[in-house]
């Protein structure tokens, strides 16, 4: 395939992908919320609730994240973190996993991260959220949920995973010859 080819097949896969963008924006809008329960989560700070992680915003973005011990969810987390203050302008945000608080907060420390984290270690958040797998071990996503009133409501929820819209390392890797080629992500590099 020619270069002027090449670019135009290029350009029109683009332009499919960003009308899908705006029908899956639409179709979001368009679904009925579930409502959810006011789940207890804990935080160094002690127990709180989801409705008390709105603060004072009326949307909520939770990150399901699978824990410190894997390299995927920490790469996705550290994105996050230079996202934070855009995201948290707009709406909340929190990162949870199935870590004690304390260890949340060490492992937070140690990587720089700004954003609030909660652990859903004894309740059924994840599982009710569809975040945990057959074999009991925490599946990674995300979650937007909408205040009305005393009610939750779960507006959208998608799993993570290589490739996905919320890393963008997979997208970067996408415009070298060979893609990621086998590249996995890691704790430290150098």
């Amino acid at each position: 395939m020619s270069g002027k080819d090449s670019k135009r097949r290029i350009a029109r896969l683009r332009g499919k992908i960003d009308q899908a963008r705006v029908g899956l924006r639409s179709a979001i809008s368009a679904s009925r919320p579930q409502i959810v329960q006011d789940y207890v989560l804990a935080t160094p700070k002690g127990e709180t609730r989801l409705s008390q992680l709105f603060g004072e915003k009326r949307d909520l973005i939770v990150i399901h994240n699978m824990g410190t011990g894997c390299a995927y969810c920490t790469m996705w987390a550290d994105g996050y973190n230079g996202l934070y203050p855009h995201l948290s302008d707009r709406a909340a945000f929190v990162v949870t996993s199935p870590d004690p608080p304390k260890r949340q907060a060490q492992f937070a420390k140690s990587r720089g991260w700004r954003f609030p984290m909660a652990s859903h270690a004894g309740s059924s958040f994840a599982a009710d959220m569809g975040f945990l797998g057959d074999s009991g071990r925490c599946l990674p996503g995300i979650s937007s949920f909408r205040k009305q009133g005393r009610q939750i409501q779960r507006i959208a929820a998608v799993n993570s995973g290589p490739g996905d819209d919320f890393c963008a390392v997979w997208h970067f890797f996408d415009m070298l010859k060979g893609g990621a080629a086998g590249w996995t992500p890691k704790f430290r590099y150098g």
